[in-house]
């Protein structure tokens, strides 16, 4: 496989660059310090089509491949996080999810606003009992006349303060083995008997508008997203090009920490000359950059299989989720390293990065998921 990046790939990631450096990153420590939404930025990036990368045009998105998605997903949490990981909730498990199962009515009405940054999307699968175990799903649905009542709780919904749409998963069919009774439905966030509470701080990627939610909301037939009874595997869908996702905003992040490393490094003075010219810096510079970059080949792999529909091979998403994050935690505990004292004091753009960093191991499936996910795959094509 060759993953050359195309000359329209490499023009499209520039421009990623210039929007990231030129209006995200001037916000990206104000984001973390007051932990709020950053909508303006949110519908700035929406504007550019990326609340929609791999949206079709003729529902307002850009029509483009995944790894051109995954690119822009990296450039932007190399200046922040947060808002890459907003971008990650609009595209991958909201707009894509529409896209993917909506009929024509559900499109006409959300995609091109999703698309667009109109509307904010946000997707509530999380419960307090349900998240490795996603399929433990306690929130129900049951039959309303020609609708259904739904009623139950979710949590750590990001984009939830913020979000007009949400894409809620409840059990139609108790009876049914757990991940064959689930449904997903689009609710609108201004339904009567939705309440949101605010979450704790988080410890990173802070500004996330993750909020807890509780229903006890009706909705129409026509809200029914995808065939009745089939949401888990819509959720399972939605969440392994999550985790492409998810493995992109690792790399920036984790990009990121080794130019503030590098950086420092070429400046700070120890017994008469800069600390880079040291092997032990340099060793753990080379460690690190060369993780990434298998890291990034993993990612920009899932995300050619994802780009050509080849679920059976979807299994790389895990892959590159678990390495990439895994490899931008160790690259920013390394630049905490480097940079010591400098990095460890609170308010250091590394030790942002090191508290943002630690996520992408939890959030969309955590490593030991990820590892059950790989080991059960080889495990069946090895027996």
């Amino acid at each position: 496989m060759i993953l050359d990046l195309s000359p329209e790939q490499l023009a499209f990631r520039r421009s990623v660059e210039d929007f990231a450096r030129d209006v995200v990153s001037p916000r990206a420590a104000q984001i973390d310090e007051s932990g709020e939404f950053p909508l303006d930025l949110i519908r700035a990036a929406g504007g550019r089509g990326l609340l929609g990368v791999t949206i079709p045009k003729a529902n307002g998105g850009l029509g483009l491949d995944y790894l051109s998605y995954a690119l822009a997903i990296e450039a932007v949490a190399r200046a922040s996080a947060t808002v890459a990981g907003c971008l990650v909730v609009g595209n991958s498990l909201v707009a894509e999810l529409v896209a993917y199962a909506g009929d024509e009515y559900q499109k006409e009405q959300w995609l091109w606003a999703l698309a667009t940054g109109r509307t904010i999307g946000a997707f509530a699968l999380s419960e307090p009992n349900a998240g490795t175990d996603a399929a433990n799903q306690q929130t129900t649905a049951v039959r309303s006349g020609a609708g259904y009542q739904i009623k139950g709780s979710k949590v750590w919904v990001a984009n939830a303060d913020a979000a007009a749409l949400v894409v809620v998963f409840a059990v139609t069919d108790p009876g049914a083995r757990r991940t064959h009774g689930i449904t997903a439905f689009l609710v609108p966030m201004d339904a009567p008997g939705i309440a949101r509470r605010s979450r704790d701080d988080s410890l990173g990627v802070r500004g996330l508008g993750c909020m807890d939610l509780d229903f006890d909301v009706e909705v129409g037939g026509a809200q029914v997203l995808g065939p009745v009874n089939e949401g888990f595997r819509l959720a399972m869908w939605a969440l392994q090009g999550g985790r492409i996702a998810i493995a992109a905003q690792a790399l920036g992040i984790g990009e990121a920490a080794i130019d503030e490393a590098i950086r420092h490094a070429k400046t700070r003075e120890q017994f008469g000359e800069p600390i880079a010219h040291y092997q032990a810096i340099q060793w753990m510079l080379a460690d690190v950059a060369t993780e990434l970059a298998a890291a990034r080949m993993l990612t920009w792999k899932a995300a050619v299989a994802k780009s050509g529909g080849r679920e059976s091979r979807m299994i790389g998403a895990s892959m590159a989720k678990l390495a990439a994050s895994e490899a931008a935690h160790k690259a920013a505990d390394k630049a905490m390293q480097i940079l010591a004292s400098a990095g460890y004091r609170h308010g250091s753009v590394v030790e942002r990065l090191f508290r943002d960093v630690r996520a992408t191991e939890i959030y969309q499936g955590t490593s030991e998921a990820q590892r059950m996910i790989i080991a059960e795959r080889e495990l069946n094509l090895r027996m």
